[in-house]
């Protein structure tokens, strides 16, 4: 199964991706503001993948890619494939998991891991 990953992008806006079984990013949305904007637009797609549309491009490095399109809107870019059949796959997996995908957000400041410094620092005392 999939998921909806939920980050910050360097401007501090909002972001959000889908990742495959395996953890490849499949495809990344536009910006959002805020954060709750991501969490609607994941739940309205989910909820609607039957309208979405993939136009495929073919780029100048002779790599292929879609827009995900929700209606007339562009709703996401897919990563670069190198075979239109690889790109076939990432739609599909789309297509087959994504409305039963959960949403982890990674968008916060705050370490996921706990405080790894304090915990090194103790580490290193007990050491000595």
């Amino acid at each position: 199964m999939g998921a909806f990953v939920i980050s910050k992008r360097f401007n501090d806006e909002y972001k959000f991706t889908f990742t495959s079984r395996r953890g490849k990013v499949i495809f990344t949305s536009l910006s959002y503001e805020l954060r709750f904007e991501c969490e609607e637009d994941i739940e309205r797609f989910k909820a609607n993948i039957d309208l979405a549309k993939f136009l495929k491009f073919k780029g100048s490095g002779g790599k292929y890619f879609f827009k995900l399109m929700l209606g007339d809107v562009h709703f996401a870019t897919s990563r670069k494939y190198s075979t239109e059949l690889l790109l076939q796959k990432g739609v599909k997996e789309i297509v087959t998991y994504s409305s039963g995908s959960e949403i982890l957000d990674f968008s916060s400041s705050e370490s996921i891991f706990g405080d790894e410094e304090s915990e090194d620092e103790e580490v290193e005392e007990a050491a000595e």
